[in-house]
């Protein structure tokens, strides 16, 4: 089969309107990304998933294993796959970017926490898709690394079990769970540095340990790590004083940004934000993110750093979201594009528009990005991807939709709009530049999608559908 042609297939899988036949046909074809397609889909009928947990290629299964959109209950069924890579990929799980994975139910954890592969098991404890509260269950396991997992959960356990935890038989648990206490006690902070030293997580242990005086003296002399050291909360006043006139402006940055500091004070410190830098949300603000009082703070702060913090906290107040939507710092409307549940639809179009950065470019998909009002707009621009903008408006007129299922640059887009008369979308299927947009319109009547597989050479099902 030729590219083109599975095109015409991808865009078959992708259509959100493909009814179960036209899903198992192509699930029956050969193309495995086109079949990794229908895998990945959003609420698939029930009839698919029994097709797709069936299906005797091993890879169709494994796909539907990390797909983050499968329900969960159904992807569980993979703990009775006949493959053992079919279950070990269930207890990886999905893995997506900047998203949240729904957990398996309880039963299928116990089932995976208890398998009799260790590699099983411990796929399992250190994915992120796991309950608080399975974890929590882990404390009292005859294993080591089932202990160790159970320290994610140290805000659900007894002090009882945390002191448990501290004072394990293996030296991997006990660490584990220092790394969770160390914030409050600065003992472990001290054992920690000790054990830690030159190892990826002592940074962690410094921004976060609580500090007692001696060592806190030590580590702004020895000068090692001081970006982590200057973020530390429990650093001494004096300390913080000095680091603020530290010639590293790495470590002058990581101070203005303080919780403790007013405005007064950050602004005497020489520091700088790279209009590119990616710095990540500040831990005290994420912390404090249902405390109105410290969003206004940060959100109406001088400082970048934390007004980028506050743009990402989906609880910001309607009157903050409208401010840092005219934020001068391009960082701050971005991320508030990408995390706050209600940005601004006209922010999302100006961001767009303003072209160049990945992530605007991204913005166009989000569920609130403008659609009424764009034919308007934008169907006259000499821009064609304004005026494939404008195809976004559900209400624009007959015959400007019909001007602009003919235009070259537009056509494709125009394909898939829900105005589109039947007619003229059965044009530009038989059109093989606009075949594969037309495949993709949710108006398709599921006739011609079985019409193009039959073209394609797709077998037909066994049984009617």
């Amino acid at each position: 089969m030729d590219d083109w042609w599975v095109g015409v297939l991808m865009a078959l899988s992708g259509n959100e309107a493909s009814p179960s036949g036209v899903l198992l046909r192509l699930l029956g074809q050969e193309h495995q990304y086109v079949r990794q397609n229908v895998t990945r889909r959003r609420d698939l009928p029930v009839d698919v998933v029994e097709a797709i947990l069936a299906h005797p290629d091993l890879k169709v299964r494994l796909n539907f294993g990390e797909s983050e959109r499968a329900d969960p209950a159904q992807r569980a069924r993979l703990l009775d796959d006949p493959s053992p890579r079919a279950v070990l990929m269930l207890a990886i799980g999905p893995t997506p970017y900047r998203g949240r994975v729904e957990p398996l139910p309880d039963w299928a954890y116990e089932r995976l926490l208890a398998h009799p592969r260790e590699l099983v098991r411990g796929e399992t404890a250190v994915s992120g898709s796991v309950p608080e509260h399975v974890l929590a269950g882990l404390v009292s396991s005859p294993e080591a690394f089932l202990r160790r997992a159970s320290c994610r959960a140290w805000g659900s356990l007894s002090d009882s079990a945390r002191e448990a935890l501290l004072r394990d038989e293996e030296p991997e648990v006990r660490q584990a769970a220092a790394l969770r206490a160390c914030p409050e006690d600065e003992g472990l902070t001290a054992q920690l540095v000790e054990e830690l030293a030159g190892s990826w997580q002592l940074s962690d242990v410094l921004e976060h340990g609580r500090l007692g005086r001696e060592l806190a003296e030590r580590l702004v002399a020895e000068g090692e790590r001081l970006s982590a050291v200057a973020a530390n909360p429990s650093l001494p006043p004096d300390l913080v004083a000095r680091l603020a006139v530290h010639p590293d402006p790495q470590v002058r940055l990581r101070i203005s940004a303080r919780a403790e500091l007013g405005e007064s004070e950050r602004a005497s410190i020489d520091y700088a934000v790279d209009p590119e830098a990616r710095l990540g949300t500040l831990d005290w603000v994420w912390r404090a993110r249902e405390d109105p009082d410290v969003l206004r703070r940060c959100a109406t702060s001088a400082h970048p750093w934390l007004r980028r913090s506050a743009a990402v906290c989906p609880t910001l107040p309607p009157d903050l979201v409208e401010r840092l939507a005219e934020d001068e710092d391009f960082a701050v409307r971005l991320l508030l594009c990408e995390f706050h549940p209600e940005p601004p639809p006209e922010l999302l179009l100006d961001l767009y528009l303003g072209g160049g950065h990945r992530a605007a470019r991204m913005l166009v998909v989000h569920e609130r990005f403008p659609s009424a009002g764009l034919a308007a707009r934008f169907a006259d621009s000499a821009d064609p991807e304004r005026r494939r903008l404008a195809l976004r408006d559900p209400e624009m007129e007959p015959e400007v939709l019909d001007r602009l299922s003919r235009d070259p640059e537009t056509r494709g887009t125009a394909a898939r709009h829900p105005r589109l008369p039947l007619a003229r979308l059965r044009e530009l299927i038989e059109a093989s530049d606009t075949t594969v947009a037309a495949a993709g319109s949710p108006q398709l009547p599921a006739e011609d999608m079985h019409w193009l597989l039959d073209r394609a050479g797709v077998p037909a099902l066994t049984a009617p559908v």
